[in-house]
């Protein structure tokens, strides 16, 4: 198994309330980000190569436009970048703002050999921009962090060179943010629990549940 299936739904995800770590707004959002990021790192699930931005208008909610800036010249972190994401504000809409930027990137999972493969979005990032307050999401949506594969086969080997990554992952946040994540709501393929994702139980012929139908 060298490519991964990505499930169309969170596999799991995580959630921090961050009012009392930082203030609202993008330049804060952009520089939490770096700090997830260089929190990621640690374990190579996130290399953020781009971030992504959707505009609303105030009292009349989203304009439909998301734009991409790529982060080869300007990276999170640097003080620039806020100026480059504001000026790609789209003219027909000259009063729009940002609602949340996803930050984009590649990550290192470990296949059943023990090797390292590299994989487009392997974790995903998100944080809100809106007034009301600051908050992060990190999910996932592939089945290495988990028991079973998608259609339910025990990947013993898989499951133990990547779960306790992301493990880590979540540790490092947590210690970050002086706070643990809040998980977030089941899909069909998956829950989440404070350090990883939640296993189902096993049949009577030790396999878990079939979701290849929705992928």
């Amino acid at each position: 198994m060298s490519r991964l299936m990505r499930s169309p739904k969170e596999r799991g995800s995580w959630f921090w309330d961050l009012d009392e770590f930082a203030p609202p707004g993008l330049e804060s959002a952009l520089s939490v980000a770096a700090r997830i990021c260089d929190a990621l790192a640690r374990t190579e699930l996130l290399a953020p190569t781009r971030i992504t931005y959707d505009w609303y208008v105030l009292g009349a909610g989203t304009t439909g436009i998301i734009s991409t800036l790529d982060l080869a010249r300007t990276p999170l972190g640097d003080p620039a970048l806020p100026g480059s994401v504001r000026g790609s504000r789209p003219i027909a809409h000259p009063s729009a703002e940002i609602a949340e930027v996803g930050v984009l990137g590649s990550g290192i999972w470990i296949d059943a050999e023990g090797r390292p493969r590299t994989e487009y979005r392997l974790v995903d990032l998100s944080l809100s921009t809106a007034p009301v307050g600051l908050s992060a999401e990190l999910s996932v949506h592939h089945d290495i962090w988990g028991c079973y594969d998608f259609a339910g086969h025990p990947h013993p080997e898989v499951h133990r060179n990547n779960a306790p990554r992301l493990a880590a992952a979540l540790r490092d946040l947590t210690e970050l943010f002086g706070m643990p994540p809040e998980p977030g709501e089941r899909t069909y393929f998956g829950a989440s629990t404070v350090d990883g994702v939640a296993d189902p139980d096993p049949d009577e012929n030790g396999l878990g549940p079939d979701l290849t139908s929705r992928l």
